[in-house]
């Protein structure tokens, strides 16, 4: 039974960091690429940092520097770690898994596959 299940949001204040995780079952993505996405109300869904099977990592200019991804196929489960956290960041965050094999990866959505259900993150004072 394919799984994909984000977890660790909730409500911060501002400046304060978090880390998502995603994890997976009944297929290994040590050979995928993931990426994590976001949508705020009102907003389109958009593309935050992804990570290919290479460790190739790719971030949106808005995180840069704050966000990181990693990965540990061991336990076949990705993270998003965010810090510095600020109401714009306020959104449902997504993992995805792509199908495919590449050694790099793109935050671009139709590179993907199956889709968590997401977790909220409320950044707030």
């Amino acid at each position: 039974q394919m799984q994909l299940v984000e977890s660790g949001g909730g409500l911060v204040q501002p400046g304060d960091s978090v880390r998502l995780s995603c994890a997976a079952s009944a297929i290994t993505f040590n050979s995928r690429s993931i990426g994590w996405f976001r949508q705020a109300p009102g907003k389109e869904r958009e593309g935050v940092a992804c990570i290919s099977s290479y460790s190739f990592t790719n971030y949106a200019d808005s995180v840069k520097g704050r966000f990181t991804v990693s990965r540990d196929n061991l336990k076949n489960t990705i993270f998003l770690q965010m810090n510095n956290l600020s109401p714009e960041d306020t959104a449902v965050y997504y993992c995805a898994l792509d199908l495919g094999f590449s050694s790099t990866c793109r935050l671009a959505e139709n590179e993907y596959s199956y889709w968590g259900q997401g977790t909220q993150v409320t950044v707030s004072s």
